[in-house]
């Protein structure tokens, strides 16, 4: 079923589509929320699909905040072209090779009209009239519907294929996404056959910072999500080298091209976790991809010998 905007010809496709790839000599399901829409896609379009639906008759601009190459950025700027309202995005600090070379989600956010602030605090502003206020990454008690949705599309989806037991993976940033997943599946599939489980694991911190945000939501500790984790840590935006390669591995084994922030540890967790595959196993792909334009080019400039390697073996 096509659910339409009323605003102008904006239109986002769903349910999305569900395929199945193999990685590594694994059958999996991919669950392509990259495909919503060419501007409004992945987790940030479920994550924002409330504000897209629902009538704020007495807004006139939204403000957020968070970093200069966020997902979150470009989506708001993109839901704020769509509103007719102003969008104002606060920033800690602007590189200045940034801003003399606007690339990836910073220029796209700029051209769709966003007013950047930096310096000014990720603190919430006093509350002013027609100001409508999303805390960073989309991090709201409103992210709920649209993550409902995605819930009644894998659960319809689950029942009609006939999957008595499914994984459902998905890296987190702050964690929202995972969690209202899991609260809602557990709702649909209450005294049903189904087991359904939503795993995830944490990209921009570890899994102390993840339970925090998760309580912040949600403070029955049973709706929460399941964490896995690895031993190696990462420091969120760094370039590694198995990151990069296991990148390069998908593009070539599944023809799909995924994030280069959230993905690579996702995927890396997911096959290091084989008992996920004990029934049959969802990724959700959460787009993100205009963030490749800027993270490519840096990883081809560090790890040339991986980009040729794999050039090769196309």
């Amino acid at each position: 079923m096509q659910k339409k905007s009323d605003i102008g010809e904006f239109s986002l496709s769903l349910p999305s589509p569900v395929e199945m790839i193999t990685f590594e000599g694994r059958s999996i399901y991919l669950k392509r929320d990259d495909l919503i829409h060419q501007d409004f896609s992945g987790n940030k379009a479920r994550k924002f699909y409330h504000y897209l639906y629902s009538d704020f008759p007495d807004i006139r601009k939204v403000v957020s905040y968070g970093s200069s190459q966020s997902n979150a950025m470009y989506s708001l700027s993109v839901l704020a072209r769509m509103r007719g309202w102003e969008f104002e995005y606060r920033v800690d600090h602007i590189s200045d090779y940034l801003r003399e070379n606007p690339q990836g989600n910073y220029r796209r956010a700029l051209e769709n009209g966003m007013v950047i602030r930096e310096g000014e605090g990720k603190e919430r502003a006093v509350q002013e009239k027609g100001v409508l206020y999303i805390e960073e990454g989309g991090r709201e008690k409103e992210a709920e519907s649209g993550l409902g949705v995605l819930a009644e599309e894998i659960v319809s989806w689950q029942q009609e294929k006939q999957i008595e037991r499914l994984s459902v993976f998905l890296p987190s940033g702050t964690g929202t996404s995972a969690l209202f997943l899991q609260k809602r599946i557990a709702f649909l599939t209450y005294r049903t056959s189904m087991e359904t489980v939503v795993y995830t694991t944490p990209c921009a911190g570890g899994s102390d910072y993840l339970k925090k945000q998760f309580r912040q939501l949600e403070e029955e500790e049973a709706l929460h999500p399941t964490i896995l984790e690895r031993e190696k840590k990462y420091h969120f935006g760094k370039l590694y080298r198995d990151s990069y390669k296991i990148w390069l591995k998908l593009r070539r084994e599944t023809g799909v091209e995924f994030d280069l922030l959230y993905d690579p540890k996702g995927w890396m967790v997911l096959m290091e976790n084989p008992e996920l595959f004990s029934g049959e196993t969802l990724y959700i792909h959460q787009g993100g991809l205009i963030g490749n334009e800027s993270m490519l080019p840096r990883y081809e400039r560090k790890y040339k010998e991986l980009t040729r390697e794999d050039i090769l073996q196309q």
